[in-house]
């Protein structure tokens, strides 16, 4: 697929059919999204791989979408998705690769971050992720972990990981449109400011 087509066609898809994914497909996937850019080529990143209904399961056993939440009514087709990848990031990493002789006139070993670089390369991981999923003719979806101890205690997750959110992929069922999508795209011309703001 060309890469306008894969991104253009990347969208968040909450109905999924229970189908196992190709193990080739997964592997991709997975191989892709540990290519993401990161500061100080840190990698702080981790994995947390999901497959089937035993694994899936016990994850939304554990970590179950937010009572009340109006999206709740639209999850039984995102919990149908035969992967999901929690996608986590490790502080404590940047702070020592920031430590090392190259990189530590930053200040930034022990300093404050202008920005947690951690949650950022955590994020273009996951990114990575949505996109070769939409390549191998699969849809995705990311969302945020409700309950970052229930997933620590089913999973062993150990400290100083932190969850910044995961993404469930699978066969794409039709589904609706999230209502948020009714709001359009902003026109370039308020995002892009050429020279200054």
């Amino acid at each position: 697929m060309e890469f306008q087509d894969v991104v253009r066609r990347r969208r968040m898809v909450r109905n999924f059919d229970d189908r196992p994914l190709a193990p080739e497909a997964v592997e991709r996937i997975l191989a892709n999204g540990g290519r993401a850019p990161s500061a100080g080529f840190t990698q702080g990143w981790a994995f947390l791989v999901l497959e089937g209904p035993a694994e899936t399961g016990r994850f939304w056993a554990a970590c179950p979408p937010p009572e009340g939440s109006r999206a709740r009514a639209r999850w039984p087709g995102v919990l149908r998705a035969p992967l999901v990848v929690v996608v986590l990031a490790d502080e404590g990493a940047y702070r020592r690769r920031y430590a090392e002789p190259d990189k530590a006139a930053s200040g930034l070993a022990d300093g404050e971050w202008p920005v947690p670089y951690w949650h950022v390369d955590a994020g273009f991981a996951a990114l990575l992720m949505l996109l070769t999923a939409v390549d191998a003719g699969l849809g995705a979806l990311f969302f945020g972990v409700a309950d970052h101890d229930g997933l620590r205690r089913a999973f062993g997750v150990p400290g100083g990981w932190t969850p910044v959110g995961a993404v469930a992929v699978g066969h794409v069922r039709p589904d609706e449109p999230s209502p948020s999508v009714s709001r359009g795209r902003r026109p370039l011309e308020d995002v892009v400011h050429r020279g200054r703001w």
